[in-house]
C-alpha cells in the first residue's frame, strides 16, 4: 500500500465500554461507521486513545478484527504495536492476525529511556519482523524519551518499510530539522491536534487525531482545507474547534473524548483504571462547547 494513503486525518479510536468495563462493540460499529462517514482517511485501532494497556491479548485481537470488518476496505487501517520490550514486540507481530491491516503505528519505548542507538535498534528489529509498512510514533511527553531526527532519517534510509513517523513532540523547531531532510516519500503526520494547522503550513501531510472521534466533519475538512492550502478557511474552523480540543485532553486522554462521546450519545463515559471520568466540572465545560457547534 502505497504511504500516501496515510495522509490527511487518521482516527485514533477509543474503545468503548460497558458500564460494566467489557467491550461494548455496538458502539465500536456505530463510532467507526460514523468516522468514515465525517470523512476520515483512515483508522488507527490499538493506539494510545484505545486504552491499549489495559486490553488482554485476546481483546486486542478481537478489537482489531471488528475494527478490519466495521470498516470493510471503505478507508486503509493501521494497527498499533508497539511497546518497551523488543522480543515481545517482535512477537506480537508475528503472532497476531494482521489480516485486513495495512500498516503498523509502533510507539518509541517508553519507560525505560533507552539511547537513540537503542530505539534505531529497537525500529530496526521491528521493521525486520513485518512485511507491512511500518510508521513510527514519537511522543516523549508519554514516553519519557525523544526519538530525533537524525535517528529517524537513519530509519527511513535503512529500512524500506518504515514509511512515517506520527510526530508529538510538540516542538516545531524539531518538526522543521526532520521535514527539511526527510525524503520525499517518508509522511510526516501530526499527533498533536490543537497544533496540526501551523504544522501542515510548515509540511506535514496529515494527522493521527483525538479530536476526530468527536467533531469528525469540522476536523476532517480543516485538514482537508490545509492540504490544498486555504490557510484561510482552515482557520476559521481551526478555532472554531480549539476550545473544544483542549477540553479533549485537559483531563488525560482519552477521559475528555468519551465524555464528549456520551454527551453526543455515541458511547458510555466509561474507562478502565487507572483512567477515569473527567470531573463535573470539566464534563459541564464540553456540554457548553458542544451547544456552540
Amino acid at each position: 500500500m502505497p504511504s500516501k494513503m496515510l495522509k490527511g486525518t487518521g482516527v485514533a479510536l477509543v474503545t468503548p465500554f460497558h458500564k460494566n468495563g467489557s467491550v461494548d462493540y455496538a458502539a465500536l460499529e456505530k463510532l467507526v461507521n460514523n468516522v468514515i462517514k465525517g470523512g476520515v482517511d483512515f483508522l488507527v485501532a490499538l493506539g494510545t486513545t484505545a486504552e491499549t494497556p489495559t486490553l488482554s491479548s485476546a481483546e486486542k485481537q478481537s478489537l482489531l478484527t471488528a475494527i478490519v470488518n466495521y470498516c470493510n476496505e471503505k478507508v486503509p487501517v493501521v494497527c498499533g504495536i508497539g511497546g518497551n520490550n523488543t522480543d515481545e514486540v517482535v512477537q506480537q507481530l508475528k503472532s497476531f492476525d494482521l489480516h485486513g491491516v495495512d500498516a503498523i503505528l509502533s510507539v518509541a519505548p517508553y519507560y525505560n529511556k533507552p539511547s537513540q542507538e537503542g530505539m534505531y535498534l529497537h525500529f530496526k528489529a521491528i521493521a525486520a519482523a513485518t512485511n507491512k509498512p511500518v510508521i513510527l510514533y514519537n511522543v516523549p511527553g508519554r514516553t519519557g524519551s525523544n526519538l530525533l531526527p537524525a535517528t529517524v532519517l537513519q530509519l527511513a534510509a535503512d529500512c524500506s518499510n518504515i514509511v512515517g513517523i506520527k510526530e508529538a513532540s510538540g516542538n516545531i523547531v524539531q518538526c522543521m530539522e526532520l521535514l527539511q531532510n526527510k525524503p520525499d516519500s517518508f509522511i510526516v503526520l501530526s499527533g498533536d491536534d490543537n497544533l496540526v494547522l501551523a504544522q501542515m503550513a510548515i509540511g506535514m501531510e496529515g494527522i493521527i487525531s483525538v479530536a476526530a472521534n468527536c467533531f469528525t466533519k469540522d476536523f476532517t475538512d480543516m485538514i482537508n482545507l490545509a492540504i490544498v492550502g486555504k490557510f484561510d478557511k482552515a482557520r476559521k474552523l481551526h478555532y472554531k474547534l480549539l476550545t473544544g480540543i483542549d477540553l479533549l485532553f485537559v483531563e488525560g486522554n482519552p477521559a475528555g473524548a468519551k465524555c464528549v462521546l456520551k454527551h453526543q450519545g455515541n458511547c458510555e463515559n466509561v474507562l478502565r483504571l487507572p483512567l477515569a471520568p473527567v470531573s463535573e466540572t470539566t464534563s459541564k465545560k464540553i456540554a457548553q462547547f458542544l451547544k456552540t457547534l
